[in-house]
């Protein structure tokens, strides 16, 4: 797409804005994978229609408040892409766009405190949990009306703190050494995934270091346009994670995007080669585990098990297959799919709290979906599509279980 954007005047970011609008020739092939489309049926509210939109923004043609709503509205889900065949890197226009919009933006009083709570909190897993605590106080109706898609997510029973050593070595035969992020929301919501995943790679002959100082991946703020924010996160555990580690592994889909794009969040910085180097060594568990093959033996089972594809591990880190293999690794396993897979659940970083209606449209179509598989569990990779799964099929009264696939696979291992 031809344009005049003076990426000179955009700071760093500018060049790779400008590259991906180039990119796209308007052929509207993203016009089926996109989930607003789907639900909207606006140009406007497709990456198509969403491009030209940034397009006239950045080259000083229409205002940002203008294009306001139907950037907004954009998932960050990335099923734009692979749908691409022109090759459309959608992710380097979006967030960035968002940073750069972000101080031009007019949000309502209670939007911005929604906004600011969300980046206060959910960052840091010791003020979550307070502030989940307190929401469940707040579901007793002494909270504003704007606050209640935030409300829905805190989960009827909050687990029990758990805590991690530094170093866990491997069990038997050492094959590898890794460096885990624990996440943030994770911690609080579902903490026995990081106890799971730990578990699954010990006793798989991998030798576990969780670095003490690393924070927050940094997402929340990327995908909402706080750049400051995303780059002091990701400054943190640039220094944090060490050097000495065949991996820096992940296990919840949004933190390893965010950290694979470490060197645009930093660009145009003096860490930004570090952060290339960096992004680099991220990779989801899942693949490692793959790749590395499972070692230790799994009990047969009955268990019929629906796989859901988490937008930023299958669209934004190509992650589809490792997954799927390591549970059909499980003997016994029926493995099912669910109808349209690529299409997000709505969850999407603080999207369900941000357009509640959209989500939570797309998390009930999810939800129906799932159930239509018959599967007793399903499983996937991302705590943020875990909590909004459970959440719309507890809403239509289904007994199918949220579990992660590391929980899976730890639950399959035969005791030893």
């Amino acid at each position: 797409m031809l344009h005049s954007i003076p990426t000179d005047k955009l700071g760093p970011l500018g060049e790779p804005m400008a590259k991906a609008v180039s990119a796209c020739v308007h052929c509207g092939f993203c016009l089926a994978a996109c989930p607003t489309y789907r639900e909207l049926g606006q140009e406007m509210d497709t990456p198509r229609g969403r491009i030209v939109l940034m397009k006239e923004v950045l080259e000083g043609k229409m205002s940002f408040e203008a294009a306001q709503p139907h950037v907004d509205r954009c998932l960050g889900c990335l099923a734009c892409e692979p749908a691409c065949p022109s090759g459309v890197p959608y992710r380097d226009l979006i967030s960035p766009f968002r940073a750069l919009a972000a101080p031009k933006m007019k949000r309502s009083p209670l939007e911005r405190l929604r906004r600011f709570l969300a980046a206060q909190t959910v960052p840091f897993p010791g003020r979550f949990r307070v502030a989940a605590w307190m929401g469940r106080i707040g579901r007793m109706g002494v909270m504003p009306k704007a606050m209640q898609p935030m409300l829905d997510l805190i989960p009827d029973e909050i687990p029990p703190v758990q805590t991690w050593e530094a170093h866990y070595p491997a069990k038997g035969e050492k094959r590898a050494r890794v460096a885990l992020l624990l996440g943030c929301a994770q911690q609080v919501l579902d903490p026995d995934i990081n106890t799971a995943t730990i578990e699954v790679l010990t006793r798989n002959g991998v030798e576990v270091v969780i670095p003490r100082s690393q924070g927050c991946c940094g997402g929340l703020a990327w995908h909402t346009g706080d750049l400051e924010a995303a780059r002091s996160f990701a400054r943190q555990n640039l220094g944090a994670f060490p050097e000495d580690v065949d991996a820096i592994l992940t296990n919840a889909a949004g933190c390893g995007s965010a950290m694979h794009e470490y060197h645009l969040v930093l660009r145009g910085t003096p860490d930004e080669t570090r952060a290339e180097a960096f992004r680099h060594r991220v990779m989801d568990v899942s693949v490692f585990l793959a790749k590395l093959g499972l070692r230790e033996p799994l009990r047969e089972t009955k268990l019929k098990a629906a796989y859901h594809d988490a937008c930023h591990l299958s669209n934004a880190q190509n992650v589809r297959k490792q997954p799927r293999d390591l549970l059909k690794a499980i003997p016994g396993l029926q493995l099912l799919e669910i109808a349209d897979a690529h299409l997000c659940c709505g969850s999407a970083g603080s999207y369900n709290m941000d357009q509640s209606e959209i989500a939570s449209s797309l998390g009930e179509q999810k939800a129906k979906n799932i159930i239509a598989t018959g599967a007793e569990v399903v499983v996937t990779g991302n705590i943020g599509c875990m909590t909004q799964v459970k959440l719309h099929l507890k809403k239509l009264g289904s007994p199918i279980q949220v579990k992660h696939t590391m929980q899976v696979i730890r639950d399959a291992m035969l005791q030893s």
